[in-house]
């Protein structure tokens, strides 16, 4: 865990939160780690159900989607019209 990381549980609460007010809408997203470093841009055709499904448990079949959701600290976006 690095400095700049929070307690799992106020992590888990602040995913939450950005995963609850995710639109259905198409955009870009951007995964950051706990220091602010992007750890991986996708597009989505409705942000809400991409996003929401890397934190699936389906989602950690494949040993790479797992670390790479065990980093996630933050979730950003930017809705776009298509």
């Amino acid at each position: 865990m690095s400095p700049n990381a929070a307690p799992a549980s106020d992590r888990a609460e602040r995913l939450e939160a950005q995963l609850s007010a995710l639109p259905q809408s198409p955009g870009v997203y951007l995964f950051r780690s706990d220091a602010g470093d992007v750890l991986y841009v996708g597009k989505a055709k409705s942000l809400r159900s991409r996003v929401r499904s890397y934190f699936r448990r389906e989602a950690y079949a494949t040993a790479k989607t797992a670390e790479l959701v065990e980093r996630i600290d933050a979730i950003e976006f930017v809705s776009a019209e298509s």
